[in-house]
């Protein structure tokens, strides 16, 4: 009888492992599942282009991390910010969802507060709290790839707030909660 208890924990304990690793968003899983993480970005608005690992051996890369804060610039003001590293596993998860490790182009990374407001005064599609303003969204075009299909890969991740706009011709992808608009 004591050892069919002792199975019968087993039984329960895995499962319950199981349970918690399922519910476990795709971007906490990457570290687990990709030794090397590489993006390839482009900002349409300076030319400028980054393609490189930015987590290898456990860990970001910080250097690398440095210069996708520089692409990502807010380049109306020329205003450097950290970008939250969650939001480059996000785009490592959503190339890895649509099979192409393609080019994402930065239509809009970091926002300063001003540009932000600029930007509210002339559209209302922008949030006067927008997470551009703390590094946690982006807003994207991944060429080859039409913007529905993108939204849905990103919406399939469920890591955050997913945000269409086709007639602008991007997607937003932010790490805030999980929402969509």
């Amino acid at each position: 009888m004591e050892q069919c208890d002792i199975s019968r924990r087993r039984l329960l304990l895995g499962a319950g492992c199981l349970l918690a690793t399922s519910l476990l968003p795709v971007s906490a899983l990457a570290s687990q599942t990709a030794p090397v993480r590489k993006l390839r970005l482009y900002n349409p608005h300076t030319g400028e282009r980054v393609s490189a690992a930015y987590w290898e051996n456990g860990q970001y890369d910080r250097g690398t991390l440095k210069e996708f804060n520089h692409l990502m610039r807010d380049y109306r003001a020329n205003q450097l910010h950290n970008i939250d590293p969650k939001l480059f596993d996000q785009l490592f998860e959503l190339q890895r969802k649509l099979g192409a490790a393609r080019e994402i182009h930065v239509i809009c990374g970091y926002r300063s507060p001003h540009t932000n407001a600029m930007l509210r005064s002339r559209s209302k599609g922008v949030a006067k709290k927008s997470l551009h303003m703390t590094g946690q969204a982006i807003d994207l075009a991944i060429p080859g790839f039409n913007l529905a299909r993108v939204r849905q890969a990103a919406l399939s991740l469920k890591a955050g707030g997913v945000g269409y706009y086709p007639r602008s011709g991007f997607v937003h992808v932010d790490t805030g909660q999980v929402r969509h608009w």
